[in-house]
């Protein structure tokens, strides 16, 4: 069965499929910390965190119906759970927990690190063997993003901020396993099925919740539930299709460096979204990210 139900341009080497199509997912994934702050405004942080899992679940298991897709083998059942344990429960929850009290914006550049963790964590597991200058660029787009976090944040970092550098891990461990396993399952099918296997933790969590905070939920505005849906149907569903596919055609290490331009799109998204202060400073932070990523796309990675 053809897994690759995203088009791609003809013409196009695979590796530039894979950074256009990740960029489509970055996209996609550069609007989930202003809805999930929007969310958890009014909800609780839990609940959107396990929620969102199993609506994103259920989704996956009508797509894994329609398609007729074939059950996982064993040796894909690991990382199909550490999909799950880190991108449908890990990144969500500490991210859910960090936007109580982060702003999206700060919360932006601290994910920005992701890029980082994602080839580090590929490398570490054998998958790719980026080079030294593959590695300079993405410790100094890393520094770059990490240097704007201290400074925005007055030199010092919060449990806020270690929260999301936690979640920044278990998202890098997710894209790595997931990246490397759409290579011959399909992107879709990774996570479709990383969300399935998330189910039998979700789901009790999300009723608990849903049980120990019925008021709550039932007086929350559209806006909350509006940001709750964006994050069950885009950023949990959706925006993967996008991210593993072009992870599978132009590598994990490489294609995963097209996240350091999310946090920048993510401070236009909480600008235009939550109204928060889009600066000067902010623009010319992205277009140096902008250009390590350039140079990092022309540095030879083995896979």
């Amino acid at each position: 069965m053809n897994t690759a139900s995203i088009p791609t341009t003809r013409g196009v080497s695979d590796e530039n499929k894979g950074m256009l199509l990740g960029l489509a997912g970055v996209a996609i994934f550069s609007l989930t910390l202003p809805f999930t702050r929007m969310a958890v405004a009014e909800l609780d942080a839990v609940f959107v965190a396990m929620a969102r899992a199993v609506a994103a679940a259920l989704l996956s298991a009508a797509w894994l119906l329609w398609k007729r897709a074939p059950l996982p083998r064993g040796r894909q059942i690991a990382p199909l759970l550490m999909v799950g344990a880190g991108c449908v429960i890990g990144f969500p929850l500490l991210t859910s927990l960090a936007m109580r009290s982060l702003p999206a914006s700060h919360g932006a550049v601290l994910v920005g690190v992701l890029p980082l963790a994602t080839a580090l964590i590929s490398a570490l597991r054998g998958h790719e063997r980026p080079s030294f200058g593959f590695w300079a660029m993405a410790l100094l787009g890393s520094a770059l993003v990490a240097g704007f976090a201290l400074r925005q944040s007055g030199g010092s970092l919060h449990l806020a901020d270690l929260a999301v550098f936690a979640a920044v891990l278990c998202a890098g461990a997710g894209y790595a396993e997931g990246g490397r396993l759409s290579q011959e399952m399909g992107g879709e099918q990774v996570i479709a099925w990383g969300l399935v296997l998330s189910l039998p933790v979700a789901a009790p969590i999300a009723v608990w919740q849903a049980w120990a905070h019925a008021p709550q939920l039932a007086a929350a505005g559209w806006q909350a539930w509006g940001g709750f849906a964006y994050t069950c149907v885009f950023s949990m569903f959706i925006g993967f299709f996008f991210w593993y596919r072009g992870m599978a055609l132009g590598g994990v290490a490489r294609v995963g460096q097209v996240q350091l331009v999310q946090p920048f799109l993510t401070l236009i998204g909480a600008a235009l979204l939550l109204g928060e202060t889009l600066q000067t400073e902010h623009i010319l932070f992205a277009l140096a990210v902008i250009l390590v990523v350039g140079a990092g796309k022309r540095m030879k990675v083995g896979r």
